[in-house]
């Protein structure tokens, strides 16, 4: 099978690769230019150069496929740059989706995420996955949406996961302490008890599980038209997932309660600059959590989860 891959040098995209390529199958992948180094196994790849903005490159993408993986997304908007999501998650999604149609081309899958919805009040990232799984939906493709919670694992060429990044800036760019001290991390609380501090829960998810995942779910008919959620073995709190980074990169850290709606605010002032640790969107979407139970769907595709911990967090010290 011919995959068409788009956004495939990202950080899923390249695990994705190399899972297509070991189950036989031959990846094309949509490259912008600049990012040919980020591509895994060249040499058993079809690269067609271009970006998602680009209808021919687009065609010529997804030329003789047999189906696409649509991948891109964007945790944090700064529309200065043109990096919203409504142009490249929702609007390159339709795009796509159109063209695949145009081609004859049927099976269709889409990266989502757990939290996918239309609240006007919420995040425009969940809003613009809401109204990409809507445009999917609206199309005569054999699509399947998969919604994965919060992912971790070796970014290797690709970006950095969502939580890695946010605590790159958090930890070590806003407390650059040298590591035989003990450094402040913010342990948000929503309400008025600091006490429940950081009690929120992801179901941390290995990039590499979620790569196997989507290989299988590709193959398997039972899965059109379906939207499925993947997440890890068991629900990671924000503390636990502070804690783990802090252990794995050999630093102590000291949770510190801090009272959200501050903080958001704050962050609402200042997340149009990169150098600000975190978006409002994303510490909105943090604090309400990401968990699914993904035990059938594990146990159905014989998928032994690496479990998150801090044997399976050591990539960050490096």
């Amino acid at each position: 099978m011919k995959v068409a891959l788009i956004g495939g040098t990202g950080y899923v995209g390249s695990y994705i690769t190399d899972e297509l390529i070991k189950n036989g199958h031959t990846p094309r992948l949509l490259v912008r230019n600049g990012s040919e180094h980020k591509v895994m196994q060249p040499e058993k790849c079809e690269i067609v150069a271009g970006d998602i903005d680009d209808e021919v490159a687009i065609k010529n993408a997804l030329e003789e496929c047999d189906a696409v993986i649509y991948l891109i997304a964007l945790i944090r908007e700064f529309p200065k740059k043109g990096l919203t999501n409504e142009r490249l998650q929702f609007r390159g999604s339709e795009r796509v989706a159109a063209i695949a149609e145009q081609k004859g081309i049927k099976r269709f899958l889409l990266m989502s995420a757990l939290g996918a919805n239309p609240d006007p009040t919420g995040s425009k990232y969940m809003q613009a996955k809401h109204l990409s799984e809507q445009a999917i939906k609206n199309t005569t493709l054999d699509w399947t949406i998969i919604r994965p919670s919060s992912l971790f694992g070796d970014p290797r060429e690709g970006d950095r996961p969502e939580f890695c990044m946010m605590l790159d800036k958090l930890m070590l760019s806003l407390f650059p302490y040298p590591k035989f001290l003990p450094f402040p991390a913010p342990s948000f609380f929503t309400g008025l008890n600091p006490f429940d501090a950081g009690n929120y829960a992801l179901s941390m998810i290995h990039v590499k599980d979620v790569a196997s995942l989507f290989i299988k779910i590709l193959t398997d008919q039972d899965t059109i038209n379906q939207t499925i959620e993947i997440g890890g073995s068991r629900e990671v709190t924000w503390n636990e997932i502070v804690s783990s980074i802090a252990k794995a990169t050999g630093r102590r850290v000291i949770m510190t309660p801090a009272p959200f709606p501050i903080v958001a605010s704050v962050a609402g002032l200042l997340d149009r600059f990169s150098w600000f640790p975190a978006g409002k969107d994303q510490l909105n979407d943090l604090v309400k959590g990401s968990v699914c139970d993904s035990s059938e769907l594990l146990k159905k595709y014989d998928v032994d989860p690496i479990p998150f911990n801090i044997e399976n967090l050591k990539y960050i010290s490096g």
